[in-house]
């Protein structure tokens, strides 16, 4: 059974991302392709998990930040090439 895709805004902090993260940092333009591409894999996704059960960590959460650093990290690479 898959669990929930909610996101934790706060836990030990008293500053959410959105008020961490600049305005103009890379990653605010990468999350909304990671996130469309994870919805278009949803079903996939929710034809191997059970019904019933104790949840999961959905994949989603656990592919969001390894695809998004992938992502930043291949940005990052790219940008230090065409400086250099």
């Amino acid at each position: 059974m898959r669990g929930e895709d909610s996101q934790q805004h706060a836990m030990f902090s008293y500053l959410s991302a959105e008020q961490r993260v600049p305005q103009d940092h890379p990653m605010r333009k990468l999350r909304p392709l990671v996130d469309q591409v994870l919805q278009k894999l949803w079903r996939r996704f929710a034809r191997m998990y059970a019904r019933v059960g104790r949840p999961s960590i959905r994949p989603e959460k656990l592919l969001r930040p390894a695809a998004a650093g992938t992502l930043h990290g291949a940005q990052r690479a790219a940008a230090d090439g065409a400086d250099g």
